[in-house]
This record gives structure tokens, sequence and C-alpha cells, in this order.
């Protein structure tokens, strides 16, 4: 996946547009990949990927390609949310139970009441001018990164 070597990673592996990294994350979906480290001793999924697992602290994680496909597992409204999404306000933000059983949090481009837990979602990926996100927020860093979103499935 990417020219990516498999965990344990020494730190000099680990680089700036590394997979593991978030700019690497983001570089990965904005190709159309989404990418989770899946540790091979526990089996937990990480999204983002990390260099080392979060569950058993395993340094032994590889790659995956995640489906872009899932059910919401929890979601909320947000009001008041980071200045760059104000325009956006309220937002439906979820928790996304991905179908490898990958978890990843983002909005969802319907309102509260037209969702539900166990709703089916698709994930979208944008350029955060098509959404209306304010391009003067974002840190130097940031501003080449897409916007992840998820679309209620019929």
């Amino acid at each position: 996946m990417r020219g990516e070597p498999e965990g344990p990673l020494a730190p000099e592996e680990i680089t700036s547009d590394s997979a593991f990294t978030l700019p690497g994350f983001f570089d990965a979906l904005a190709e159309g990949q989404l990418l989770a480290g899946r540790c091979t001793d526990c089996g937990t999924r990480l999204v983002p990927p990390r260099p080392a697992c979060y569950d058993c602290g395993s340094r032994a994680v590889r790659l995956e390609e995640q489906p872009h496909t899932g059910t919401v597992a929890s979601y909320t409204a947000v009001y008041q949310p980071p200045s760059p999404f104000a325009d956006l306000a309220p937002m439906t933000v979820a928790v996304v139970e991905l179908d490898s059983g990958a978890r990843l949090t983002g909005r969802v481009t319907a309102t509260l009441e037209d969702v539900e837990i166990g709703a089916g979602v698709q994930l979208r990926v944008r350029d955060p001018a098509e959404v209306g996100v304010d391009p003067e927020m974002h840190l130097s860093y940031e501003e080449e990164w897409p916007l992840h979103e998820f679309d209620l499935r019929g």
C-alpha cells in the first residue's frame, strides 16, 4: 500500500508523508484511499493509521485499505462547530462503523432528524472549498487536506 513498510517501524521510517501520519493519511484520502492500520497482534483497526496500536501497544501494524461504506453507530448535532465550519452549523456528526469494523468520525450530509443509528452511509471525499469551509481558517499544513463526509444511502 503506497510502498509503506509494515510494522514494527523504526522512527526513521515514519516520514512526514508516511500514511502513518495525518498528512500521509490525508494524501491517501485525496487519492481515494481510506487507509487504516491493522494491528497484526490483536486485530484492532486504527483510523487514521498509527505506528503503534492504541489497544495493546504493539508496533506490529500494517496498512489496509478500508471500505467507503458503513453504518451510523452514534450521532449528534454540533451547533457551535470550529470556526472553519461555522457556516455549516448546525452540523450532524456521526461515528460510523465501516463495513470492516473500523470506526471513523465525520460530518453527515443530512439533518439530525434524518439520521438514525444503523443508517447506511457512504464516504465521500471533497475539496473543502466545495463544502463551504472557510479556507482562511485552516492551519498552513491543512490547506491541501480533503474533507471527508458521509452521505446517507437509500
